[in-house]
């Protein structure tokens, strides 16, 4: 396995392009960044009433704003790895191999339900709270490991003893821009590790990186996606405008 800290280097460099930026949404749970294709990103749990470069991105090639990706500003990065995103996933033929799941009763935890039967028995640590996960936990051994963990969470520092002896671990590709990324793999080398969520580029180099599976989302309705995004959408945009896809890299 490479180091993993040179995922950014990586992502940076497929951002290398002039391709201007057309649209940014910021949006309460997404952000969505329009170029050569549609790429979404998490956006920070972080509130603030302005940012300092509003009002500039649109027209920028993606170039200008990728190497945001580094950055510790958290809505810097986002921004960068929605921007990355609208290069990446719109070009990879990733996505002709990767099969689409069937929809689950709450279409956010499709991955989970398709994995399910894998999972029972097993030790299975999930980075990130998803909502609805909470069914599972009476069907499986689940550890949720959350940076602002709710009641029944493990803290982020919990990952440090969790992810060693962890069979499965379902990392949620937020982890890219929000900078535990490099961590969350070295730490989880022994299990079999599915990096997912709207927020996943779709590369192969992630194998590369100790990833087996990636679990991401294809653009179904980029109308309603935008408007979901714009209108405070969270796990609705899985209704809308998103569906997942998988695809092993075994």
């Amino acid at each position: 396995m490479i180091n993993s800290k040179e995922i950014y280097d990586l992502l940076i460099d497929y951002g290398q392009t002039n391709t201007p930026v057309e649209e940014i949404i910021i949006g309460l749970t997404w952000t969505l960044c329009k170029a050569e294709g549609i790429g979404l990103c998490m956006s920070p749990a972080i509130p603030t009433r302005t940012l300092s470069w509003s009002g500039t991105l649109v027209n920028q090639p993606i170039q200008e704003l990728s190497s945001w990706l580094r950055s510790w500003d958290a809505y810097q990065a986002t921004v960068a790895m929605a921007a990355i995103n609208a290069i990446i996933n719109h070009h990879s033929p990733l996505l002709q191999k990767a099969i689409a799941l069937p929809v689950a009763t709450s279409a956010n935890l499709s991955v989970f339900e398709y994995f399910l039967p894998q999972l029972q028995g097993k030790q299975v640590s999930v980075i990130g709270r998803y909502p609805g996960l909470k069914q599972y936990e009476k069907t499986m051994n689940i550890n949720v490991i959350e940076l602002n963990p709710t009641p029944g969470d493990f803290p982020a520092t919990a990952s440090e003893y969790l992810l060693p002896s962890s069979d499965w671990v379902f990392l949620t590709a937020t982890s890219i821009p929000n900078k535990t990324f490099p961590r969350l793999v070295e730490l989880s080398q022994n299990a079999t590790v599915v990096l997912m969520g709207p927020t996943l580029p779709w590369l192969k180099e992630f194998a590369d990186f100790g990833i087996n599976y990636l679990a991401g989302v294809t653009v179904s309705n980029s109308t309603a996606l935008r408007q979901t995004v714009a209108e405070g959408g969270g796990v609705r945009i899985f209704e809308t405008g998103v569906q997942y896809h998988l695809l092993s890299l075994n």
